[in-house]
């Protein structure tokens, strides 16, 4: 079993930068971990995966370029660094994990779920 807790949501600026981290517990070995992001009146959709060493990272089309997710397992802890945020980032992000250690843009393939963490982009 693993529990996930995100944090660093909150209220910024359009441009301006936000770290969001994700605490991770129980039988983290092997995960592979994955932010995923849902606006009001529309589906999860995939942000950033990374793989149990942070060798392999995927990231959206959409984040390219601004978004840097990372991961320290020293303290069980995958962090998405946003730069460059804009009023279209905004919505309530989460994190994920797969037991399997698979990198998928599939919210369906991921086994734990945080609660999630707002994110505001005000223009």
């Amino acid at each position: 079993q693993v529990q996930l807790v995100e944090s660093g949501g909150g209220l910024v600026q359009a441009g301006g930068s936000l770290r969001l981290s994700c605490a991770a517990s129980g039988r983290t070995f092997s995960t592979s971990m994955a932010w995923f992001r849902q606006a009001p009146g529309k589906e999860r959709e995939f942000v950033a995966a990374i793989s149990w060493s942070g060798a392999t990272t995927h990231l959206a089309d959409s984040v390219k370029g601004r978004f840097t997710i990372s991961r320290d397992n020293a303290k069980n802890t995958v962090y998405l660094q946003m730069d460059s945020l804009k009023p279209e980032d905004t919505a309530v992000y989460y994190c994920a994990a797969d037991r399997r250690g698979y990198t998928n843009s599939r919210p369906d393939t991921y086994d734990y779920w945080g609660r999630g963490t707002q994110v505001t982009v005000s223009s």
